[in-house]
């Protein structure tokens, strides 16, 4: 499932359980789609954080750990 359907379908469950309450299922349901989300999440931002270069002053490229 991508990106995009996860949150929508998490929107949905949202909205139905402000309205008429979630199934022990759907609450299973929403609770993965969750996980799912951060760890995505997660994902994406060490990838971002893994193509920064910081790069100083006199042009030297400084390792970064993390």
């Amino acid at each position: 499932m991508n990106f995009d359907k996860i949150v929508e379908r998490i929107n949905e469950l949202a909205r139905k359980h402000k309205t008429v309450g979630l199934t022990p299922e759907e609450t299973v349901e929403r609770d993965t789609l969750r996980q799912q989300y951060i760890d995505g999440f997660k994902r994406s931002l060490k990838q971002q954080l893994d193509n920064i270069e910081i790069v100083d002053e006199d042009d030297n490229n400084p390792t970064i750990k993390h």
